[in-house]
Parts: C-alpha cells; structure tokens; sequence
C-alpha cells in the first residue's frame, strides 16, 4: 500500500494508512527481534544539512536495526554541494547508491522540490521551519500510547509557535481527527502564523489563543512543549527577551489532570524543569524511542519488506 511513497507532508498519507504504520510499529515494539532482517541487503541515504541529533540517529538506528545499512553525511561542506552541486544532482546520485533517502534542509519546500528528482522515496526530515511529518508521526504514537484515541482530545501546544515546525505539522496532523479542541500558548510574537491559522479555521477546527499557561493546564489531555529556537530568529535581542517565556515545573503541573501527557520534540533548553523528568506525565523520553520505532515501521512500509 505504501511501498515506493514518498513522505514530504503528514497529509501525504490517509488515517488508514497512518494507523497501518502506527500498527506494525507496535507489533515492532512487542517482537523486535522478528524484524531484525528485514531490510537485509537495502540501504539508507541520511541527508543531513541542517544539525540534528535525534532524527539522524533514530534514522540510522531504524535501519541499523532492520539488518539494512547507513550512507550520507550531517554536515553538507564534506559533500558536492560544498562545490556548488544542486539538490537535483544531489538525489539523482545518491538514490543511484541507495534504497530510500531522509533528507533534513533549512529551505522550506525543498523535499517538494527534490521528489521531483529522486529516484527513490524521499522522506522529509524536516524543512525549514515549515514541516517535520516522521516527527509528527512519532508524535501521533505517542498519544495514541498514552491515551489510546487520536480523537476526543484536548491538546495544548506552548512556547515557540511560530517557527516551530514540529507544532505546525502537529497541528495540520490532529486537525484531521474528530473532536479535537487545541490550546495555543504563546507570546503575541511567537503565535503561529497566520497561514496555519487560516487553513485551520477553515477546518472549524475549535481554537483558543492563551498567553499564560496556567490559565489552561487543568484543561489538557496532552501538552506539547516546544522551545524558543535561537537559530529561528534574525534579532538576538528578540531572542533573548522571550527564550525564558514559558518554563514547566512541578508547580504548575498541581492543576493538571494526571492522565495529562506532556510531550516535547527536543531539545530542551530550560522549557521542562528537570525536576519534571520523574514525573508520570513527562512522555518525551519515552516519545524519543518511540520516534525510533515508528521510523522502522515506516522504512519498513516505504521500502515493501512487509
């Protein structure tokens, strides 16, 4: 059903779909070993031109550990595109070497672009501060492992709205399912643009704009917490008089219910209190591996080894 796709936008697949690869991720989670062959003989190409710890890593280990093997480089100046080589080029040549490819780039639209070219399915690992689907994919897991619906559910997204891709393919994600109400907590300069804001509402999607979080906890099934990005802003003074604007700790979490989820892409910067780790809500260690095992559900779909 899936084999051969490429994976640029969370919409790029149906619900059905997505709860075939959020399936066959937890039968993966329950019978690992049952999969460590899979890929035997295929190859992923990581295409890294932005930083990125958690997404290359969960990328190489998801293949690593379906028996396939790893290519590519997380720093473009050690590549061709240092001498000037266009990201067609690019594609055309690395999907003659490889099975698949996940490509992270700082220009928003650039997977549109590439899948154009690549000869292979092209995952986006995130573009800009446009989208980041196989984040969001992990994200969907996630609360449906918490809470066990992707429906019915009151969800509160705090911190940088604005640039932040991962909120934004979130929110495009779960406005597709029904009876969703979303929270968004930000300051009036990080508020979510009006693009997003737009499609949205012309979804009926119920919206509540909120600038303090304790307004709002008490309300939330899941809270995903974002930090404010430094490398998103033009102005460092901006930078600096918002990066502390909204910090979790063990007070504020009195109010909120105790099946709350809190969720965060990471990395943190001072956003969640460590002191919060140890509490029963705090999902985004346990998010981190679940981002490694919907990635091998997803390889696995893409690439047609089940």
């Amino acid at each position: 059903m899936l084999k051969g796709r490429n994976l640029v936008d969370p919409e790029d697949f149906t619900l059905e779909e997505l709860e075939s690869i959020f399936e066959l991720t937890q039968e993966i989670i329950e019978n690992e070993k049952d999969f460590n062959d899979v890929c035997r003989g295929k190859i992923l190409a990581t295409l890294f031109y932005e930083p990125s710890t958690r997404t290359k890593f969960s990328f190489e280990a998801a293949m690593l550990r379906l028996g396939g093997q790893v290519i590519g480089f997380s720093e473009p100046g050690s590549s061709s595109v240092a001498k000037g080589e266009s990201l067609a080029d690019t594609l055309r040549t690395v999907g003659a070497y490889a099975d698949i490819i996940a490509m992270r780039h700082p220009n928003e639209g650039a997977p549109i672009h590439g899948i154009e070219y690549c000869p292979v399915p092209l995952i986006n690992a995130g573009d800009g501060g446009h989208q980041h689907p196989t984040q969001t994919l992990t994200d969907l897991f996630t609360i449906l492992d918490a809470h066990k619906r992707l429906n019915n559910l009151t969800i509160g997204c705090c911190g940088d709205l604005k640039f932040g891709r991962t909120v934004h393919s979130l929110l495009k994600a779960m406005s597709r399912y029904e009876n969703v109400d979303f929270f968004l907590i930000s300051p009036h300069e990080l508020q979510i643009p009006d693009y997003l804001m737009n499609e949205l509402k012309r979804k009926n999607i119920k919206i509540h704009e909120e600038e303090r979080l304790e307004n709002v906890i008490d309300k939330l099934d899941v809270l995903y917490m974002t930090r404010v990005q430094k490398e998103r802003f033009f102005n460092e003074a901006d930078y600096v008089r918002l990066k502390d604007s909204y910090i979790l700790d063990l007070e504020k979490l009195k109010n909120a219910k105790e099946n709350l989820a809190i969720l965060h892409p990471l990395p943190r910067v001072n956003e969640i209190k460590i002191e919060v780790d140890d509490d029963k809500r705090a999902w985004y260690f346990r998010q981190v591996k679940n981002g490694m095992y919907v990635r091998m559900g997803l390889i696995a779909k893409l690439l047609g080894v089940r």
